[in-house]
């Protein structure tokens, strides 16, 4: 912000070249009366410029027509009816602040006019016109583009021609101009060509494209790589667009969902993609050959593919194609011309084999080694302890397990875990009875040899074959 700079009479690119990051400037109450054309050509960044109630009498366009202003203030500057300053009010009659800004300028009769009602003999926006606005030529061809201007006064007329390859030339000292390029290159097509016509009004531009016919060239072709599917890749380069047709071994392939081509990325006229192939065997080994044509000729390459050994050479897996048939997704950046071929393969080879094998083995030995376990516990289990919540302290002399365990089932289905067989040596018989619960039916109950199950004594009848009882001691009330 500048105010009151009575000795400040201009603006070049000296002074503000530094401030590249300039975004607003004001000037006011200064003695400003020349602006520079090259004054701001290093504040790319400026969006407002007020340089009101100054001394500027003029004012050119070229200072500011690279800039994207919002804002430009002017009033209260002596403005002279004249062309140079047209462009001003052409800028105001495109703004949304028409209304707030007062501009005036002196005619030659010393008279003041508003700027919005200033009339000037032969001054008018220029205009551009070509003769063609789609240049289309063949490689190798030469053609001539022709501008049109009108305008007042006369403007400058100039070509852009930013990035041309091909060689050309100009004459823009005749209405209307001329662009004359010659052997036009290939690496041309696309190109935009503009002719610019400039007076101290304004300016205006015609722009055509460059379009270049040229025969298929392939630039790039290589062996195949494994991706998420095989590709063989290459970049061809052809206008209008060439047909691509595959030779496998010299034949025709046929293009199925399985090999098809795709085309990933397209740059004008070249085209980058690949032929896909999706888990191709030693089969699919061999001389690949790439056709491109279009309407002015055509191109071919070839590469040789190897994918996988041939079974049997000890390199490689062995295939069966006629047992395996896989499935794929196909790639969805591109099309398949041809679905009539079906490709075969197979996922299995001898150290799959071997590794099935192994596997089998170790859960088998592991199974046996459980059951095993299992076994050896149960029989553990059984041998010292109760299942049914009796105790065994020890084994009763002359009495088996297998009458151990019978007695403790007895007791246990009779709701009596309670019983404890012992060997205590003050017993008076080999199966001495005891009873835990508070409820237990009187000892006299039954006899002696009675054996407690849940809350009846039952008369036991004792082997003599365990326990040496002759008959003459067993009674005969049990």
């Amino acid at each position: 912000y500048i105010a009151k700079q009575r000795k400040l009479e201009s603006i070049n690119d000296n002074e503000v070249g530094y401030y590249i990051g300039l975004k607003n400037l004001t000037v006011v109450d200064s003695g400003l009366r020349f602006v520079s054309r090259q004054a701001f050509v290093k504040n790319v960044n400026l969006q407002y410029i007020n340089l009101s109630r100054n001394k500027l009498s003029s004012l050119s366009k070229k200072p500011f027509r690279h800039l994207g202003l919002s804002d430009l203030i002017l009033v209260g500057n002596p403005f002279k009816c004249s062309c140079e300053i047209m462009w001003i009010k052409k800028f105001q009659e495109t703004k949304f602040y028409t209304e707030t800004q007062d501009l005036y300028c002196i005619d030659d009769n010393n008279k003041r006019t508003a700027l919005l009602d200033m009339k000037v003999p032969n001054c008018d926006l220029p205009s551009a016109n070509l003769s063609s606005y789609n240049i289309t030529v063949v490689e190798g061809k030469s053609i001539t583009l022709y501008c049109d201007t009108t305008g007042g006064p006369p403007p400058n007329v100039s070509w852009v021609v930013t990035n041309l390859v091909s060689n050309h030339e100009s004459d823009t000292n005749k209405n209307p101009a001329s662009l004359t390029i010659k052997n036009v290159s290939s690496m041309d097509s696309g190109l935009w060509i503009s002719c610019v016509a400039e007076n101290i009004v304004g300016e205006d531009q015609a722009s055509a494209e460059l379009t270049v016919f040229f025969a298929p060239n392939i630039t790039f072709i290589e062996s195949p790589t494994p991706d998420h599917h095989w590709c063989i890749p290459f970049t061809v380069k052809g206008n209008p667009k060439p047909t691509l047709q595959w030779f496998y071994e010299g034949a025709v392939l046929n293009e199925s969902e399985y090999i098809c081509t795709k085309i990933h990325v397209i740059n004008q006229s070249e085209y980058h993609g690949c032929l896909q192939l999706d888990n191709p065997t030693h089969l699919n080994n061999g001389a690949y050959t790439l056709l491109a044509k279009n309407d002015y000729g055509e191109d071919e390459k070839r590469v040789d593919a190897h994918f996988m050994s041939v079974p049997g050479d000890g390199s490689g897996p062995i295939l069966d194609p006629d047992v395996y048939e896989y499935e794929t997704t196909p790639n969805d950046l591109g099309d398949a011309t041809n679905n009539s071929n079906h490709i075969t393969s197979t996922d299995v080879s001898n150290k799959e084999n071997e590794d099935s094998i192994t596997v089998y083995v170790v859960v088998g030995i592991a199974a046996l080694v459980c059951t095993g376990l299992v076994i050896t516990l149960i029989i553990l289990k059984f041998g010292r302890h109760s299942k049914f919540g009796m105790k065994v302290h020890g084994e009763v002399k002359g009495v088996g397990l297998v009458d151990q365990i019978w007695l403790s089932l007895q007791d246990y289905d009779n709701e009596g875990p309670s019983s404890v067989i012992s060997n205590d040596d003050d017993s008076a018989s080999p199966l001495h009875h005891i009873s835990n619960g508070s409820n237990t039916p009187s000892s006299s109950e039954g006899g002696p040899d009675a054996v407690i199950i849940g809350m009846t004594k039952i008369p036991v009848i004792e082997n003599p074959q365990y326990f040496g009882i002759t008959n003459s001691q067993l009674k005969p009330d049990t």
